[in-house]
């Protein structure tokens, strides 16, 4: 590669100078952000003027280039997060908050074995193949072909070429799997479904003793069947569920207080270990709920 510009085998996510065909990300002083992928003797336009693209080609990351209206734009090559808000959409993505919480909440290591369901726009897909690694394997399913489609370029988009760690493959999961069943069990499976309780005997079917399922669901309806689904399997130990709000914060010297926006509910989280074959997991305690005890009004006293 030119400029000395350097591809990590492990990640495909390049570092060094910036190179012909690489991402930049611009910020201006208002934090507005573009994408621009360089192209030799290319120009891009903005309100404040135009900057040339030879201006970046074989600088770092961090610089500081002028556009031709005088207004200064800082460059750096774009976060996974910040690919995942800009990038082309078929179905909704699954949020870089969201996306976190799996990876480090379903465990994905390097070197695992996981099971996507569904692909939609890649976002999740990106994160996936990024925390497994070259050693590791994501098998994703995805129902419809124009969302594979999507996924397939924002994925190669982002790493620059096809990860040899993933395999795609169109079509419903449960008879995917059913049809070309898998080489070896698989350690995660995370679905981001509208019925992942439909899946479970095929994941069971795949999912290493000790594996853990991940299900991403929009609802609290969805939430409360596929929690009581996992319990009345009987192949899972209890369920976990939560949501994640973030909330960013202003701070400028001693003017310290949450800012007035924030990123809200986006969906539930659902995760549960896959117990040993034949093996009955103690039954949980609970708590026992309150209830509501009815009171007689009290009656008038007589005269």
């Amino acid at each position: 590669m030119s400029h000395d510009g350097v591809v990590d085998p492990a990640s495909l996510i390049k570092r060094g100078v910036f190179d012909v065909g690489d991402q930049v990300q611009i910020t201006d002083p208002k934090g507005r952000k573009h994408t621009v992928l360089l192209a030799a003797g290319k120009q891009f336009h903005t309100h404040q003027g135009a900057l040339e693209h030879d201006e970046l080609i074989g600088r770092p990351e961090g610089v500081v280039v002028t556009s031709t209206g005088g207004t200064a734009y800082l460059a750096f090559r774009p976060l996974l997060a910040d690919f995942v808000l800009s990038m082309p959409r078929g179905a909704t993505v699954v949020y870089p908050k969201d996306a976190a919480m799996i990876v480090g909440y379903a465990d994905i290591f390097p070197g695992a074995r996981v099971i996507e369901a569904g692909a939609g726009s890649g976002a999740l897909s990106c994160s996936l193949l990024r925390a497994v690694g070259e050693t590791g394997a994501v098998y994703s399913y995805e129902r419809r072909e124009d969302f594979a489609a999507v996924a397939v370029k924002n994925v190669e988009r982002f790493f620059g070429s096809p990860p040899p760690a993933w395999r795609l493959t169109v079509g419903d999961l449960v008879n995917s799997l059913a049809d070309h069943p898998l080489d070896e069990l698989v350690d995660r499976a995370v679905l981001d479904m509208l019925s992942p309780w439909e899946c479970l005997d095929a994941v069971a079917a795949v999912l290493l003793p000790g594996g853990l399922i991940c299900c991403y669901v929009a609802t609290t309806t969805q939430l409360s069947r596929i929690v009581e689904a996992l319990r009345e399997d009987g192949r899972f130990a209890e369920p976990t569920s939560w949501e994640t709000l973030l909330r960013t914060w202003h701070v400028e010297g001693l003017a310290v207080r949450p800012d007035h926006r924030m990123v809200g509910h986006t969906g539930f989280l659902v995760t549960a270990r896959r117990l040993a074959d034949g093996v009955v997991a103690p039954p949980r305690r609970r708590r026992p709920t309150s209830t509501a005890t009815l009171v007689e009004p009290a009656t008038a006293l007589e005269p």
